[in-house]
């Protein structure tokens, strides 16, 4: 069957835009497909693929590659010739390292997809991934992230969810364009404060972590949803403040089921707030 479809794909020469190989039990990946040079997209997932062949690199038109559920052992150093790339798939591997260089010819890629692999570090060179708009690492395990993926200026969704993250870097306050930011499950204690700089971000879902308090600044942030069940919030009798802009409302929050108070690190600025009610707004004073 993947013959045929290759041969029917031939027939097309500089025409065929797309090839579809899903399932086929592929264990390597066919060179012929260097005689495809008009090639937009590529499906390969669900097959035995261990390695991408030299003549791929030919595929400077390519801008959609899916390489899901194979058995691939790093991200291979000949993506780094697919300039036209936008779409990258590589979930369901064993990847876990990146090859040297393969980050430098990736100008145009906007997704990136690398769950549930075997990641235990992302390079620095990820930044020069300038275009990236997503990106996807999952159910892999990583115990840190480069300060270096927080100056990804366009990134607008960044999936981290199921590691072995204990912190996020402070310059994490770069991302001005972030908009989803998940990182449930994982070993984080505390959030920076520069992530109260995101007005970007509408959906943060830090579940499952070991965070007790949250960092001033939180409540300004505008968002949609937000999820922290599973977190060993430090929880007091609640306290008002008497400024009138530190007013918090969760009213337009999606926020965990059974969620009641979310503690917050703030300043009461003195006796007299103590006896202002207001129940928007609570904060654990220390004395």
């Amino acid at each position: 069957m993947a013959e045929r479809l290759l041969i029917r794909a031939l027939k097309g020469g500089k025409n065929t835009k797309i090839v579809i190989l899903n399932g086929k039990n592929i264990t390597k990946m066919p060179s012929v497909l260097e005689k495809l040079p008009g090639l937009k997209t590529l499906y390969l997932q669900n097959n035995q693929i261990s390695k991408v062949c030299p003549e791929i690199s030919n595929l400077t038109q390519l801008t959609a590659l899916n390489l899901g559920n194979n058995l691939l052992e790093e991200v291979p150093e000949e993506m780094k010739y697919l300039t036209s790339l936008k779409k990258l798939h590589l979930f369901r591997n064993k990847i876990h390292r990146f090859a040297s260089g393969v980050c430098d010819g990736l100008q145009s890629l906007i997704l990136l997809n690398l769950n549930n692999n075997q990641l235990t570090w992302i390079p620095q060179e990820i930044s020069r991934l300038k275009n990236l708009r997503c990106l996807s690492i999952n159910h892999n395990q990583l115990a840190s992230i480069p300060r270096e993926l927080c100056f990804l200026e366009n990134l607008s969704e960044l999936q981290l969810n199921y590691n072995q993250l204990v912190c996020i870097p402070k310059e994490i306050k770069f991302l001005k364009k972030l908009r989803k930011l998940l990182l449930s499950r994982n070993n984080i204690k505390s959030l920076p404060e520069g992530l109260c700089n995101l007005f970007n971000l509408r959906i943060l879902d830090v579940a499952g972590n070991v965070i007790q308090m949250f960092p001033p600044g939180f409540q300004d942030l505008k968002l949609r949803e937000f999820y922290c069940e599973g977190n060993p919030l430090f929880l007091k009798q609640p306290v008002s403040a008497i400024k009138q802009e530190d007013v918090w409302s969760l009213q337009n929050w999606k926020i965990s089921r059974n969620l009641q108070l979310v503690p917050l690190r703030i300043l009461i600025c003195s006796y007299k707030c103590f006896y202002q009610r207001n129940p928007n707004i609570f904060g654990i004073a220390q004395v």
